[in-house]
């Protein structure tokens, strides 16, 4: 007996999801929803199931991007997507590490749903206008130039660097051994000039920045002064997060973080850390992402 194709197809359906919501926790629940719609269906009359369950997939990720769109404008700081441990096979496939990215994942929240799921579709996922059109309820004129305006939008607002993998570990092991060892020169000199710092944590963790932080200066003094009044071990390891090299952070053994990092110039350009305990469940294991 062949392979169901929802099962065949979850990692697909599961990095859809993702990248239309950011939210591992919520891609899931849209799996869940589209299975059951999926099982209602006849197979006999479905052609094509990959793309069919992209459809279903879509539709149910914007439905659900629309009624979690209030509950992130009353998010308290800063909101960033939920961070994923990735496998580093993720980042052999440039286009898709660079989708799934804490960067690319911030622009794509300043997209309308409908644009979002369209750019995804197109740019990441190469699905053909007609079968984007289907998903969107649009005709495929329209999916062209939304897609066309979408593409735009992320354009003037992605990295535009791309760093070799080698570099990005470098840069990593550069920071972790700073801020083990409390080397705050160290540390500023792997921050570039203008570093931003955008924290996640979600009004419940002390200490957590609600507002960027802009500076190497000021964010070597707020990191290590915040490490200075830790009480108990703190460690920070590499990881690969949304395929990228990145940092687990762990006090006494417990998981309180990870940091994604935008790298330009051997220095670090950005740095996202997310330390809202709701978001931190999916770091233990690898996620399944493919295209």
């Amino acid at each position: 007996m062949s392979e169901d194709p929802f099962v065949t197809h979850r990692g697909l359906l599961f990095t859809v999801a993702y990248e239309l919501l950011g939210s591992a926790a919520d891609a899931e629940d849209v799996l869940q929803e589209s299975w059951l719609r999926w099982k209602d269906v006849d197979r006999g009359e479905v052609r094509e199931p990959r793309a069919y369950l992209v459809r279903i997939v879509t539709r149910q990720a914007l439905n659900h991007l629309r009624t979690v769109s209030r509950r992130r404008e009353e998010y308290v700081g800063e909101w960033l997507p939920e961070p994923l441990l990735t496998s580093p096979d993720v980042a052999d496939d440039v286009e898709l590490a660079e989708s799934v990215s804490m960067a690319m994942l911030t622009v794509l929240e300043t997209l309308a749903p409908t644009e979002r799921a369209v750019f995804v579709l197109r740019e990441v996922f190469d699905v053909p206008y007609d079968e984007i059109a289907k998903a969107v309820d649009k005709t495929p004129a329209a999916v062209r130039q939304i897609a066309h305006r979408a593409k735009d939008h992320v354009a003037a607002r992605r990295p535009r660097v791309t760093v070799d993998r080698t570099e990005q570990e470098a840069v990593v092991a550069r920071f972790i051994a700073a801020v083990s060892s409390g080397d705050v020169q160290g540390l500023m000199d792997v921050l570039a000039p203008d570093v931003v710092s955008v924290a996640d944590g979600g009004g419940v963790v002390r200490g957590a920045a609600r507002r960027p932080i802009v500076g190497a200066d000021k964010m070597a003094r707020y990191l290590m002064g915040g490490l200075s009044k830790l009480d108990r071990p703190f460690t920070a390891r590499p990881i690969w997060v949304n395929g990228q090299p990145g940092v687990r952070v762990e006090v006494a053994g417990e998981l309180v973080g990870a940091v994604s990092m935008d790298i330009a110039d051997g220095r670090i350009a950005r740095l996202y850390s997310v330390a809202n305990p709701d978001k931190l469940g999916w770091l233990d294991e690898e996620a399944a992402l493919t295209r």
